[in-house]
């Protein structure tokens, strides 16, 4: 397959965002994108918007996104897959690019969620599975879909509410250190252990944030790459695809999520790669257990060791294998299209050395990106090679 490069990213503050509308949310990331590659709006072939759009005054948010930004001739699609939507327009964007369709393109994930109170965005987001069969079971709330997988974890692994903690801390603590994320203060053990319970055994700080925010990035191909002289590729050596039932009374175990498995799988055979190799990874943290079955679903360690590898430090700064140096989805926050483009516009950073304090050591200038579409019925798993 013909390469496709990373050559410009941008990203707006992720939070609560009264200050601005959706589009001009999109356009904060815009503007950093397309001043990253050294490119104009007229150079790009083509706009792949990913929105989830579910919360927001604009029921089709593609079009006006595009009319504000610069983009009302090239923005033919609009791509939605739940949480893991940034990742599809990504998918949609890189094979637009491969098969020749075009040169450049620009994929841009902005979500607006804050409009709608607090009880109708966990209605809303609790439709993210099989409604009619999950309300009965479960109340349709994304904390008692994770909180089913957070009860077996402990009872299978011995995960306790303490390891749970340390995903929350270790994501505030580089969310603090990040000037994009939604919450810019630490945390200790005891503010996440005596939060209140949402879902038991999840807590308060054990959930990320309801969050407004934008993210770009601007593919190119290899020959675009090589004739315009853009600067400081990030290849994009696979993107690895993976789905399941959205029924949970229909999936195999409660201790992982086999669309995240497969999406890895894919990844890994199509780089040629195995997770060894990678120096800096984001993780779908929607909720604290979500990050630690991650490690395992990727490969970072046997199933039932996520825990281990979290006390022992291996993902943090210095360690084996740094996850969600930017603060996750916990601490940074997760509105819903624009998540999966935003991890890669952290880990482009990340690949270039321009993380600063959050800078992960490079053995092999290799990243990965996992993102998650609802409960755990789609994942993408991205693998990313630095210039």
């Amino acid at each position: 397959m013909p390469k496709v490069a990373v050559v410009g990213v941008g990203n707006s503050r992720f939070g609560r965002r009264d200050d601005a509308i959706l589009q001009e949310i999109a356009f904060e990331a815009v503007r950093e994108a397309l001043q990253d590659a050294d490119l104009s709006q007229k150079e790009i072939d083509l706009s792949v918007v990913g929105t989830v759009g579910s919360r927001s005054y604009e029921a089709l948010p593609a079009g006006p996104i595009n009319d504000y930004c610069g983009f009302s001739d090239k923005g033919p699609i609009r791509v939605e897959a739940a949480c893991a939507t940034g990742s599809a327009a990504l998918f949609t964007a890189h094979n637009s690019i491969a098969c020749g369709a075009a040169d450049t393109a620009i994929v841009i994930g902005a979500e607006k969620m804050t409009e709608v109170d607090i009880p109708t965005t966990t209605a809303v987001g609790g439709r993210g599975g099989s409604y009619l069969w999950e309300f009965h079971m479960l109340g349709t709330s994304f904390a008692a879909y994770y909180a089913l997988y957070a009860t077996r974890h402990m009872s299978k692994f011995g995960t306790t509410p303490e390891d749970l903690a340390r995903v929350s801390v270790k994501g505030h603590k580089y969310a603090a250190m990040n000037p994009k994320a939604c919450f810019q203060k630490e945390i200790k053990m005891e503010d996440a252990l005596n939060s209140k319970v949402i879902a038991s055994p999840l807590k308060l700080y054990d959930c990320c944030p309801v969050s407004d925010g934008a993210a770009a990035v601007v593919l190119a191909s290899e020959d675009k790459v090589r004739k315009a002289g853009l600067k400081d590729p990030v290849w994009i050596d696979a993107i690895g695809y993976g789905a399941d039932t959205s029924n949970l009374t229909r999936r195999s175990d409660y201790v992982g999520l086999n669309a995240s498995v497969n999406a890895a799988k894919m990844a890994y055979d199509t780089a040629k790669v195995g997770p060894e190799k990678v120096d800096v990874a984001t993780v779908h943290d929607c909720f604290t257990i979500a990050e630690i079955m991650a490690y395992e679903d990727l490969g970072f360690c046997p199933k039932g060791k996520g825990k281990d590898i979290l006390r022992d430090g291996e993902t943090e700064i210095g360690g084996r294998i740094p996850v969600n140096l930017d603060g996750g989805l916990k601490a940074k926050g997760h509105p819903l299209g624009a998540t999966g483009v935003s991890m890669v516009y952290e880990l482009t950073k990340q690949l270039r050395g321009e993380s600063g304090k959050r800078q992960a050591r490079l053995r092999n200038n290799i990243a990965l990106a996992h993102n998650v579409g609802g409960h755990g019925f789609s994942a993408y798993v991205t693998i990313l090679r630095g210039p």
